[in-house]
């Protein structure tokens, strides 16, 4: 009878040992799981923690990962600001990030950021240079010279180029990446998935705090 009463308390323990483990949140690690940024970067918003999504409209990743990123932004406190930047590695991506700023400014991106992907992704339109996406745009009822303008102004010129800046030094090596507050990056493939990606930025967010 002693003998039973010890097998079964020790599979009881056993049982619950499992649970907990599986209870455990997975422990992310600093050189594997994340990294620190080449150089401290500096953010756009010095009273809050700000997240940065680099990105790229031709990335098939950056497409899969809008509706994720949609639904985890409305999660986000209010200390907390989530910024897009279109990554810059080849010159068709700095005519991406020209538009991508220039729609910004003209109150145009709500609208033209999900065409955009989707022209690209869905319907395999071609976008790569200027009159490229100035078509496009036109399609979309924008006028043309007027956003041609826009692209060409110096507040684009500059946003365009701190954009470059941050591809150049943040340390990223591909899209979509995450910054944390100027001070860490990770990426999906680096987190282990889409689901821990959004994880370990909470958990880097709560660390900035």
């Amino acid at each position: 009878m002693r003998k039973l009463v010890n097998t079964l308390a020790a599979g009881l323990l056993a049982g619950l040992m499992s649970t907990s483990a599986w209870a455990v949140p997975m422990s992310y690690v600093e050189g594997t799981h994340y990294f620190p940024t080449t150089e401290k970067l500096n953010t756009a918003n010095a009273e809050k923690v700000v997240v940065v999504e680099m990105f790229s409209y031709t990335c098939p990743h950056c497409f899969a990962l809008e509706p994720e990123i949609d639904a985890w932004k409305k999660t986000l406190a209010d200390n907390v600001e989530f910024v897009k930047v279109p990554a810059i590695f080849r010159d068709s991506w700095l005519e991406l990030a020209r538009v991508f700023y220039a729609a910004e400014a003209t109150g145009d991106l709500e609208m033209l950021h999900p065409k955009l992907f989707s022209a690209i992704h869905v319907g395999k339109r071609k976008l790569n240079t200027e009159d490229e996406l100035l078509d496009f745009v036109e399609e979309q009822g924008i006028d043309r010279e007027a956003f041609l303008k826009t692209m060409n102004s110096f507040s684009v010129k500059g946003k365009v180029k701190q954009a470059l800046i941050m591809s150049r030094t943040s340390g990223i090596t591909g899209v979509p990446s995450f910054i944390v507050n100027g001070e860490y990056r990770t990426d999906a493939s680096s987190a282990g998935s889409a689901e821990d990606l959004f994880k370990l930025v909470d958990m880097l967010i709560q660390q900035s705090q």
